[in-house]
């Protein structure tokens, strides 16, 4: 059941690299956060993506399955993907890799965003003006399968955004989290020092310890 996953993971400093590790061992078990429209619903409220009462509005008007089948698409393209970033980190990407990225266009160009110009009254995200108004984009939610939209976006954004040189899969014996190193240096080893990092340093510890004795 959803309800017995614990929260999400984002540490990957890149959404689209956090979608990948939707499904993880960060630990000794595997986890897979999307296993269905329900889990997908969670990820996405959990990642930012969709506003809570859109994805409410599309949870109840969906079809029995319906929210289950687009959880299934969101898997296959969550492995394609994977395949791509795997293939392609360490070094960078280029116009060469623009044919492998068509299934992602061809979802992208289903995307339904519009401007609007709002108050800029809470300090929302946005283009802001000086007469207290700001453009905001938003989207139309008018299916189920609008929830794989933002998920392209975070997709698309990984490609054009992140130096694939620096996309790494973190160091620990078992882990299988990808992330991008934005670090000073490019030293980052781990998906998080709190998990992995601290497993590594309490192994080597224990390591000295041995040895000394």
């Amino acid at each position: 059941m959803s309800d017995r996953r614990p929260p999400a993971l984002f540490v990957a400093d890149a959404l689209g690299l956090d979608f990948l590790n939707s499904v993880a061992t960060p630990a000794a078990e595997q986890v897979d956060w999307i296993p269905d429209g329900d889990g997908l619903v969670a990820w996405l409220d959990q990642a930012g993506l969709v506003p809570a009462e859109e994805s409410e509005r599309l949870r109840a008007q969906a079809l029995p399955g319906e929210l289950d089948r687009v959880a299934a698409q969101a898997r296959s393209l969550r492995e394609w993907f994977r395949g791509f970033v795997r293939q392609r980190m360490g070094r960078p990407v280029g116009a060469e890799d623009l044919h492998e990225l068509e299934p992602l266009n061809q979802l992208l160009a289903r995307d339904e965003q519009f401007v609007r110009i709002v108050a800029d009254d809470a300090g929302g995200e946005g283009a802001a003006g000086s007469n207290g108004l700001l453009l905001r984009t938003e989207r139309r939610w008018r299916t189920p399968e609008s929830l794989l939209l933002p998920i392209g976006q975070a997709l698309a954004a990984t490609v054009g955004r992140e130096d694939f040189r620096y996309v790494k899969a973190c160091q620990g014996p078992t882990c299988t989290l990808l992330f991008a190193d934005h670090t000073r240096g490019r030293a980052r080893r781990w998906c998080s020092m709190a998990a992995c990092g601290n497993r590594a340093k309490q192994a080597a510890h224990r390591n000295r310890t041995a040895t000394s004795r």
